[in-house]
């Protein structure tokens, strides 16, 4: 396959041409109309990826239960596969397509920011972390395993490594050549990281019901729960009795929330990739916005010290729940637990949501523009916010019911009906938030100041006496150049020694940004990594039974908590945009 247009080929040409010949010296960033979509070519990617979801969600649910002939190493090899497809692709797309002439025309400045790369390249760290002790696990008796659950591991940490770095350098390209090829590319490699997402909560899920419902569940279940690490061998060969082994075990599983959130994140970046194919950057009105990241600058630190707070208090919080639910047996020690987490979270989101709507108020008196350009990146935050908050508020609305509708009701049931509807108040005023600040233009007070102490003699680093030393004693204004402005003397020496002032509303927004991102922060790793109240409370148990609850917990909750990882990464660009 050539570096030509092979496909889209007379459409894409024709624009081009009629690009050049007007601009000849310009690249072709054309308006909207000019942009090149082939329907037939992002449909038939679209189908691609749908059959090959549905597929590996068949095989993934399937091999799940005892009684359905499929094993997990089936699945393990049709992932296998799928891996080895999408790097052979990549190292095609890194040595062919991307080195084509004109192949990358122009580049998204929205897609795939530093932060974002940056907690895709920390998950991928742990990813492979995890991949190294599966590998270790596995090894322990590989003896009765089929092989494939050794290459499993070996293939995925090449994958991790192969994608990472694709996306690293790739995430802003805006392809022109190759493009259909280049469109079921990208869908295979984000049905590759959803199906490789869906093995791992169903694995990471039922580890965690298996350590949580031993006494409540029924023997189809139990016998479910008990194949989670090994389901194509018995328990009597390949039982794992060493110490080593233990440590390999429990610390993969440990790690299977870092792999979840890279899964996610690769996904969503290689989306943004997919939406670009073929499009041209009007850049006109597709600002380029440097701007800089200062955490400890232009704040009172109120939000940085109220969420410290709050993320070392969840954190002892975990630990207590985690010692006092798991390691005792008495129920006043688990009533406890429970008491403690529903207070510590009921404080914690009461607190978000008044902050919510505090920014939400300030965003009343601000004076910047809306952003109302075309920004894919954008778009995907706003659905991701909003499809991943449904999770939750399912949870939630399920446990109104069966708290309602239960009796007698203790004191554990009405802080839970409280934790519930704060919940839903929680993921809409902080929804809102986010998308009001998302779509908020970036300041442009610091370019303006900027470009006027520029005119200002170019001086860089010299003290006030040097400058009055070129300002007449006369006091008359200075001799102004072609098409500039005159300068005062007054105003030069209050421009150099004046600190830069930020607006009220910026330092308050910016305050809000990271008590919320900080608050998320532990919000996601309590639910990550152990503490699920949803599993310890009988009230919805009883309601709904041992069978429908753990399935509804187990569907809603990876939503719940990848939207929490979400809205960390959407906060600190509304923080840094602020």
């Amino acid at each position: 396959m050539g570096c030509g247009h092979k496909d889209d080929k007379a459409s894409l040409a024709s624009s081009q041409i009629a690009s050049f010949s007007h601009q000849p010296h310009q690249p072709p960033s054309t308006p909207a109309s000019k942009e090149v979509w082939k329907k037939g070519g992002r449909m038939f990617s679209i189908l691609l990826a749908v059959h090959l979801a549905l597929l590996a969600c068949t095989l993934v649910s399937s091999g799940a239960f005892e009684k359905i002939a499929v094993h997990d190493y089936d699945v393990f090899f049709l992932l296998t596969v799928m891996m080895l497809i999408v790097i052979i692709w990549i190292i095609f797309y890194l040595v062919g397509t991307s080195r084509c002439p004109d192949a990358v025309l122009c580049r998204d400045s929205h897609a795939g920011p530093i932060w974002l790369r940056g907690g895709l390249i920390l998950f991928a760290i742990f990813s492979l972390v995890m991949d190294v002790f599966k590998i270790g696990y596995y090894s322990s008796f590989y003896s009765c395993l089929s092989a494939i659950k050794i290459i499993y591991p070996i293939v995925q940490a090449i994958f991790v490594v192969v994608q990472t770095y694709f996306l690293w350098i790739s995430a802003k390209d805006c392809v022109h050549v190759h493009l259909n090829v280049t469109r079921c590319g990208l869908m295979l490699t984000l049905t590759t990281n959803l199906a490789v997402w869906m093995s791992a909560v169903t694995d990471e899920s039922v580890h965690k019901a298996h350590s949580k419902l031993k006494k409540n569940v029924t023997e189809e279940i139990f016998r479910w729960l008990l194949k989670a690490g090994m389901r194509s061998s018995s328990a009597e060969e390949c039982n794992c009795n060493s110490q080593i082994c233990q440590i390999f075990k429990n610390g993969y599983f440990w790690l299977y929330p870092f792999n979840i959130e890279y899964s996610l994140f690769a996904s969503a970046m290689v989306y943004v990739m997919w939406k670009n194919v073929g499009r041209f950057i009007d850049h006109h009105s597709h600002h380029i916005h440097r701007l800089k990241f200062r955490l400890f600058r232009r704040t009172f630190f109120v939000g940085i010290v109220l969420g410290l707070i709050i993320l070392v208090s969840g954190l002892g919080v975990l630990i207590l729940y985690e010692v006092q639910v798991n390691s005792s047996t008495e129920f006043s020690k688990k009533s406890q637990a429970l008491t403690m987490y529903y207070i510590f979270n009921i404080v914690c989101l009461g607190l978000m949501s008044l902050v919510c709507i505090g920014g939400s108020v300030i965003y009343r008196f601000d004076k910047r523009d809306m952003d109302r350009h075309k920004n894919p990146t954008r778009t995907l935050d706003v659905a991701l916010l909003m499809g991943a908050a449904l999770g939750q508020y399912a949870i939630s609305y399920y446990s109104i019911v069966a708290i309602v509708a239960s009796t007698p009701r203790d004191a554990i049931s009405a802080l839970n009906l409280t934790y519930a509807l704060l919940m839903i108040a929680q993921h809409t005023f902080q929804n809102i938030f986010i998308i009001e600040g998302l779509h908020r233009q970036p300041p442009k007070e610091d370019h303006k100041h900027n470009s006027h102490q520029k005119d200002l003699y170019g001086l860089t680093f010299v003290n006030i006496n040097a400058v009055s030393l070129r300002v007449p004693d006369s006091g008359s204004t200075l001799a102004p150049s072609t098409g500039a402005e005159a300068i005062h003397p007054s105003d030069l020496v209050r421009s150099l020694t004046a600190p830069k002032k930020m607006n009220w509303r910026r330092k308050f927004l910016r305050e809000i940004s990271m008590f919320l991102l900080l608050s998320n922060i532990i919000l996601w790793i309590m639910p990550a990594f152990g503490a699920r109240p949803q599993f310890d409370n009988d009230t919805e148990l009883n309601f709904y039974g041992d069978s429908m609850w753990p399935a509804i917990v187990d569907i809603c909750l990876p939503f719940g908590i990848f939207y929490r990882m979400h809205a960390v990464a959407s906060l600190l660009e509304v923080y840094i945009m602020s």
